[in-house]
């Protein structure tokens, strides 16, 4: 079986057309075709249904698919290590991150390019759900994020700091002048939150529907982080989610979070890397500086490598 063969499989099943995927690896359409019918003909196993529309795994297709992924992943993962192995601590970091933690990455990653100056960092934005499948597909080497995923197979995961989630409203808002104030009221009011595919997002509506109410009324959906939205509930009736930590940052000035214990959720935001991965030495060092520091210490304080 021809190592080419079976990355033009993979590229098609990942884009569904021959073209696309043949722009994506630089090659011509007739190879890749070639490629395919070759691997079809040794296997002896038809891999794709061929339709006006594209090509679409067959049933068997997928399954050879999942175990296809797996082994391109285990070889990239052995050429990296071979190339740590002959460059030392030299390497690429690939990190992702939602946005409200980039200073604490943006501190611990200045703290390692110090001790490790030819390191190259590549650093992902992005909302849980998508760093995971990210993770999960060997694009990144780690997240540091929530961990909503404990149970997962696929992950393996390290607690770093609580970073509680709280429902938060403007001061001012007329719900920190009700008195007795109940959750119920919550149920009134207008709101900004991420997209129902975001795991707080699924955690606000599941309390409301825990205390037989319907699911808020969301009048701006994004599919970033609430906090990049945050003017719109400093100036307005709106309520929104955020973290303890995203709170003391300067963007969230004038916001408190709501006083009811049904208005939060604790939170552990750690370190996620995918189960049996190769984690190179740089990954490794970068591990360690985030175990040692928590986010206060990494804004204030250096370390010797």
């Amino acid at each position: 079986m021809r190592l080419e063969d079976l990355n033009y499989f993979l590229a098609v099943a990942d884009t569904g057309h021959v073209g696309r995927a043949a722009d994506k690896l630089g090659q011509t359409q007739p190879a890749l075709t070639k490629g395919i019918q070759r691997l079809e003909n040794e296997l002896k196993l038809q891999l794709f249904e061929r339709t006006p529309k594209g090509m679409v795994l067959t049933t068997v297709g997928r399954t050879f698919y999942e175990r296809a992924h797996s082994v391109q992943l285990g070889l990239n993962e052995a050429v990296r290590e071979a190339q740590d192995l002959h460059l030392g601590a030299i390497g690429l970091l690939r990190v992702g991150l939602p946005p409200n933690y980039a200073d604490y990455f943006a501190s611990a990653c200045e703290l390692l390019l110090r001790q490790r100056p030819a390191a190259r960092v590549q650093v992902t934005l992005g909302l849980n759900d998508m760093l995971f499948s990210a993770l999960r597909n060997g694009d990144l080497d780690l997240c540091i994020s929530g961990q909503h995923n404990a149970a997962n197979p696929d992950f393996e995961q390290q607690p770093l700091f609580d970073d509680d989630l709280r429902i938060v409203a403007r001061e001012g808002h007329p719900f920190f002048f009700r008195n007795p104030l109940r959750f119920a009221a919550l149920a009134e009011a207008a709101w900004i939150l991420p997209s129902n595919k975001i795991v707080a997002r699924r955690w606000v509506d599941a309390r409301f529907l825990e205390h037989g109410l319907p699911t808020p009324h969301v009048v701006v959906e994004s599919s970033s982080s609430s906090v990049s939205l945050i003017r719109m509930v400093r100036s307005s009736d709106l309520l929104t989610i955020a973290t303890e930590s995203s709170l003391r940052q300067p963007e969230c000035k004038g916001l408190r979070p709501i006083p009811l214990r049904e208005a939060a959720w604790r939170r552990v935001v750690g370190i996620t890397t995918r189960r049996g991965a190769y984690l190179s030495p740089l990954a490794q060092r970068f591990i360690d500086l985030l175990h040692q520091h928590k986010p206060v210490d990494l804004l204030r304080n250096d370390i010797d490598g």
